[in-house]
């Protein structure tokens, strides 16, 4: 990908930041978007920031460029379009900011309205208003590639709340769209999801790191933590994909979807298949607790 240029949104953690890298490492300059700064917090108030991702970015092989936006902001969109004059090769819209807004216990009609709109403008509308303002640059190179990232290869409902699943389901949707409308353009459009995602946040919400990760399954985290990724699992996958995109459009390719078809391993050398899992393990009814993790990576 030397002299293609990626865009990134949400790249400060997470999916975003390991996408950014991967693409990096095929030689791809990477606009690392987000709204944390080495000088400027986000509401997330994590440690992790844009110009850290753009380091690791140049550290793969490529050409890390940090930008500060916040994709609730029109003008800070626009001003992001403005600093790319050649155009965008590959979208990578994971925006998300809805951790802080998820309420996965209470019935939705006893949980906080104002939260439920919050993570929606952050998880929804944040995406239309990057495609409206980015989606110019990419139509304008035949072959552009946008990747809508999202939770889940399909509409189930998991019991995620109300709020949470809209989102989600809305992203899934956003792909499919943008798979028929950008197909006009000779442009390839499509949605990926990761598995149960070991990010820099989860591993912090569990009281562990990366190197003691299971010691948290079925302790302070649930037993289908056994089937986790990490970030760079999924980005290997969309990597493999960035240059065969064409004939997955509109589809919602996951994790184990891809490790399916590229081969590519986690950081360890696994290849958990999260999918598998929940159809042979919850959708069969067994107990997560007397399945074996083993026969799923």
């Amino acid at each position: 990908m030397a002299g293609k240029v990626a865009v990134v949104t949400g790249a400060t953690r997470g999916c975003g930041r390991a996408i950014a890298v991967e693409l990096g490492r095929l030689g791809a300059t990477v606009y690392v978007t987000g709204r944390t700064t080495r000088t400027t917090s986000s509401p997330m108030k994590r440690a992790e920031t844009i110009e850290d991702t753009a380091e690791l970015v140049d550290a793969a092989g490529g050409k890390g460029v940090a930008v500060r936006c916040d994709f609730t902001s029109v003008s800070d969109v626009d001003a992001l379009r403005a600093r790319i004059t050649d155009g965008i090769d590959i979208l990578v819209d994971d925006v998300w900011g809805g951790d802080p807004f998820a309420d996965f216990e209470s019935p939705y009609w006893e949980s906080s309205l104002d939260d439920a709109l919050t993570l929606v403008r952050n998880a929804v509308e944040t995406h239309l208003i990057a495609l409206h303002r980015l989606l110019p640059l990419v139509v304008r190179r035949p072959g552009g590639l946008v990747l809508e990232i999202t939770d889940g290869d399909n509409d189930d409902y998991v019991g995620a709340g109300i709020p949470y699943y809209l989102a989600k389901c809305g992203i899934r949707a956003l792909g499919r769209a943008l798979g028929a409308e950008l197909a006009k353009h000779g442009c390839t459009g499509l949605a990926v999801s990761p598995g149960f995602l070991r990010s820099e946040a989860m591993l912090d919400l569990f009281g562990v790191t990366e190197e003691t990760w299971r010691d948290a399954v079925g302790k302070s985290a649930p037993v289908d933590f056994a089937i986790s990724e990490t970030p760079a699992y999924v980005a290997r996958g969309v990597a493999a994909l960035a240059t065969d995109a064409a004939r997955f459009a509109g589809r919602t390719l996951a994790s184990w979807t891809l490790m399916h078809e590229y081969g590519i391993t986690d950081v360890d050398g696994s290849r958990p298949d999260f999918g598998r899992w929940m159809a042979e393990v919850h959708k069969a009814g067994v107990d997560p607790a007397t399945a074996d993790p083993a026969l799923f990576r």
